[in-house]
């Protein structure tokens, strides 16, 4: 295909619009604000009608620019997202950016060029259809109306706070009209004796109206962020795919959280789990199912994508999962770690290779500590409660981590198959533990018929070190009894940077790639995590993260971050002694028991 032809498929399908309009949105506002905080009014046509409507039309062509640009500029991202809210109030803020330009200058090119994107707009709504949050236009309309009851009462306050300084003595009505026409930029009847007093009272009532419309348009606008939830039905069906399906992939089995929503493939054969954050649709491993279903479910998912405007992502896909991503949606892959997987037959202590993590195994059970290895439905519901109670008070934050690597209950009939191990040794000083003798955690989740996945690992930090590689030795060790012949470990990222830039022969960048990422480790463990899985002598499995662009990679690794819950809003919280351990953190426990978390699952 020619230039020319693409070029006029890209102006016949007009998808270009979107994207223009918000930039050109963008342009308008800046230049409105720009003019706002200088205006030059006085010399312009606005002082030739200023005996007309005195003092109206003077303050509101300051105001009001100010005012129309700072919401053109919140606009033009939505607008670029196709959101048809966004739409309808750039049509209203357009027109009236102009009308203010107008009457300031005679000929203005802003004014111009709102016009040209009022016309452009209008021709193109059909391009604007993502929806928004249908939640958030109840929330905005109660800010809008919440806020405005506010702002009358404080206006009022602030209008009568000098009433020395009024001309004359303006009646009650006409102090109402001053607060009201204040609000949306415009001056009042009211008059103050000094222009100081005056400013201060016009500038406050402006002020307070353009925080209300900014919030109550913010409300409006904002991602829409569906409430996740599996529901029982929804579950079902993943399990009867599982069932089937669950041995292609060591992360299937984590579809299962109910934090999560799914959309299946048009036969139902295939399913995607996934969440929105910040207005990115986050899936996590690969599609469920068989994988000739998968383009179906794949092509589902990017519909949902289109219809509300949201940023697709894919973290720790496949290699396989990944390349039908690539082809099926057109999106770019990035390699972001490795998964250590172990097969069971070829697992040993014997030999020079496995002599540190003999040693360290001898000596833990040399201090005391057994260890039992049980599916959970094994276990009685007090042996539950004590394994919850003993983790929930080793968690090293209030927040539960976790998304793509992680299931985030424990103990669930529905649960049974899963895996879990546990270290038992008595309080040497005779004092309660929260779990009784439980000092650490391993709890695995199934991974079709003869495997096992990680999910978490957790332990007391005052126990001996060495626990974490006593646990996943005995489990190694009891796999096959259990039927088990591979086990799915932790999470290693940016695995290869780091194994191939310490080798012979590296190159200059890859040896400073991997200076940086030991840098890091410093705070965030990337190395400690890939050394101690290489203990146990594993193959590798890498992973990657799917996106369109790499203009939207800041936006879903924040996104992937919030969905983890290693970035989460509101007062930050020092850590307690203890911590929770899912997949990528599990190694970082034994490795360096005192340091902080990577940064990603």
């Amino acid at each position: 295909m020619n230039d020319r032809t693409r070029l006029s498929r890209m102006l016949a399908s007009r998808s270009w619009v979107p994207a223009a309009a918000g930039y050109a949105a963008l342009i308008v506002g800046i230049l409105d604000i720009v003019r706002g905080v200088f205006p030059y009014f006085r010399r312009s046509r606005v002082s030739a009608i200023a005996g007309v409507l005195p003092g109206t039309v003077t303050t509101l062509a300051a105001a009001a620019s100010l005012l129309v640009g700072v919401l053109l500029v919140m606009l033009a991202h939505a607008l670029r997202r196709r959101k048809v809210r966004a739409w309808r109030a750039v049509i209203v803020l357009l027109p009236l950016g102009a009308l203010v330009e107008a009457l300031r200058w005679r000929q203005s090119a802003t004014a111009v060029i709102s016009m040209v994107v009022f016309i452009v707009l209008l021709i193109n709504r059909r391009e604007f259809h993502a929806l928004s949050d249908p939640r958030s236009r109840w929330r905005a309309l109660w800010n809008f109306l919440a806020l405005g009851l506010v702002d009358l009462v404080i206006g009022w306050l602030v209008v009568n706070v000098h009433p020395s300084a009024m001309v004359g003595s303006p009646s009650v009505g006409e102090r109402w009209q001053h607060v009201v026409l204040g609000l949306i930029g415009m001056e009042g009847p009211v008059q103050y004796t000094l222009d100081r007093k005056a400013d201060l009272v016009y500038y406050s009532l402006a002020g307070l109206g353009a925080l209300t419309a900014i919030t109550t348009l913010y409300l409006a606008l904002r991602p829409e962020r569906p409430v996740a939830a599996l529901s029982a039905d929804d579950e079902k069906r993943v399990r009867a795919l599982l069932a089937r399906h669950g041995a292609i992939d060591s992360l299937g089995y984590f579809a299962l959280r109910r934090d999560k929503s799914v959309i299946f493939s048009p036969s139902g054969k295939a399913v995607i789990a996934y969440r929105v954050v910040a207005g990115v649709m986050l899936a996590s491993g690969d599609p469920i199912g068989d994988i000739e279903a998968w383009p179906g479910a794949i092509k589902r998912f990017m519909e949902e994508v289109r219809r509300h405007a949201w940023v697709p992502a894919v973290i720790g896909c496949s290699e396989a999962g990944g390349e039908i991503w690539t082809r099926e949606a057109g999106l770019s892959a990035l390699e972001i770690g490795d998964e250590a997987i172990v097969e069971v037959a070829g697992f040993s202590l014997e030999g020079r290779a496995m002599r540190n993590v003999r040693q360290m195994v001898n000596r833990t059970e040399r201090g005391g500590y057994k260890c039992l290895v049980r599916r959970v439905r094994e276990l009685s519901e007090e042996e539950k409660e004590q394994i919850r109670t003993a983790a929930g008070s080793w968690r090293g934050t209030e927040t539960e981590r976790g998304f793509s690597m992680a299931l985030g209950r424990f103990g669930d009939p529905a649960d049974g198959e899963c895996v879990v191990v546990t270290a038992h040794k008595a309080c040497e000083e005779g004092g309660d533990l929260p779990g009784g003798d439980i000092r650490a955690i391993l709890h695995f989740v199934p991974w079709g018929a003869g495997g096992i996945s990680l999910d978490l690992m957790r332990r007391d930090r005052d126990a001996d070190p060495g626990l974490n590689e006593l646990l996943i030795v005995k489990a190694l060790q009891a796999a096959p009894a259990l039927g088990v012949t591979r086990v799915s470990l932790n999470f290693a990222m940016f695995r290869s940077a780091l194994a191939r830039g310490e080798r012979l022969g590296a190159g200059p960048v890859l040896r400073a790639w991997r200076g940086i990422l030991v840098f890091l480790s410093r705070w965030f463990q990337i190395e400690s995590l890939y050394k101690f899985n290489a203990k146990f002598k594993p193959y590798w499995e890498p992973r990657f993260l799917v996106y369109p662009t790499a203009r939207d990679l800041p936006r879903i690794g924040l996104a992937a971050l919030q969905a983890e819950a290693f970035l989460t809003l509101g007062r930050p919280r020092l850590p307690s002694r203890g911590g929770r351990r899912s997949r990528g953190s599990t190694a970082a426990d034994s490795a360096s028991s005192d340091g902080p978390l990577p940064i990603l699952p």
